[in-house]
């Protein structure tokens, strides 16, 4: 079955719209010439595609699936002339790299470095997500590797372990648990707590204990960046859980005290995430195998088995 991209990209307006006439108005086509595109794609597929109402269109379940695998082939064809393109200018590949902050700010920086050294003409661009939106942008072409903390949420990804980290909380300098080396988040749940934004999983993961211990989580406040969380605790606003190699290169700038967390779920590991396929890209393989040769016997993960399967995608030997 053949498919044309003026039809699908009519699909796509028409959805956005949920109306035929702005849907063909958008993509510049007579609304007769519209219909009948669309009319003659339910016959091929032998499915509706939209539900005709008073008020415009809806999709139906196979409407909306159609719809996600255009978005998905939006994202290849963006990268196949974005890829292509950067050959005559001498750049032979383009790797697009969502990451969650936490893996930003403890492990991956000098892993791109590397990366980058030893390929020098591979172009890296990288975006701070959280970890459910790294899985959905790698899930949906958006970005081609991601770099997550579990749960896995997205069933289209292949995974593989990269880092292992450890939370540690922090707490001022003159604080009545400084003198402690260590603390249980039950502890901290009398303060008020400085944390993430919202979607971050440690801050879900804050939620999570606090509801298990029947406790309300003081969220005074929310903010983007470990650096901002650092600064606000040092003001006396809080305290706050962030990764332990985070914490302790932050206490060297601010008059702060890192204690352990003592809990199971501070131990925590990485995943490296692409979308499940047969082959990878060439340079998406290359830049895989080389996150995974990173991790240090001791960052190999624990033995038990993971709530989602690790599926690993073929990769090519060279770029």
């Amino acid at each position: 079955m053949r498919f044309d991209l003026v039809t699908l990209n009519l699909v796509l307006a028409i959805a956005e719209s949920r109306s035929i006439t702005q849907g063909a108005k958008r993509e510049h086509l007579a609304l007769a010439a519209a219909s009948k595109r669309v009319s003659d794609l339910e016959a091929r597929l032998g499915v509706t595609v939209f539900e005709r109402r008073a008020r415009g269109v809806e999709l139906t379940a196979a409407g909306r699936a159609l719809v996600r695998h255009i978005h998905s082939l939006h994202a290849s064809l963006n990268a196949l002339e974005s890829e292509v393109s950067e050959f005559a200018r001498g750049i032979r590949g383009h790797l697009r790299i969502a990451a969650n902050a936490s893996s930003i700010s403890e492990c991956l920086p000098p892993d791109l470095a590397a990366f980058s050294r030893a390929h020098p003409t591979v172009r890296i661009s990288l975006e701070d997500q959280t970890s459910a939106e790294v899985q959905r942008s790698v899930a949906e072409g958006r970005a081609d590797v991601g770099i997550f903390a579990p749960p896995q949420h997205e069933p289209r990804l292949s995974t593989r372990p990269y880092r292992r980290g450890r939370l540690a909380a922090i707490v001022p300098s003159r604080h009545a648990l400084a003198g402690q080396a260590a603390v249980r988040f039950e502890a901290l749940l009398d303060f008020d707590i400085v944390g993430l934004h919202t979607g971050a999983i440690v801050q879900e993961q804050m939620l999570a204990q606090a509801a298990a211990v029947g406790k309300p989580l003081r969220a005074r406040l929310q903010v983007r960046g470990f650096d901002a969380i650092a600064q606000l605790v040092e003001a006396g606003l809080g305290v706050a859980v962030m990764p332990a190699a985070v914490a302790q290169r932050l206490a060297r700038l601010f008059s702060l005290q890192v204690l352990q967390l003592d809990e199971p779920w501070a131990e925590r590991e990485y995943l490296i995430a692409v979308r499940e396929q047969e082959v990878l890209p060439a340079v998406v393989g290359r830049f895989v195998e080389f996150l995974s040769r990173q991790a240090s016997p001791s960052d190999d993960p624990p033995a038990t088995p993971r709530r989602a399967a690790v599926k690993r995608a073929k990769i090519p030997a060279s770029v």
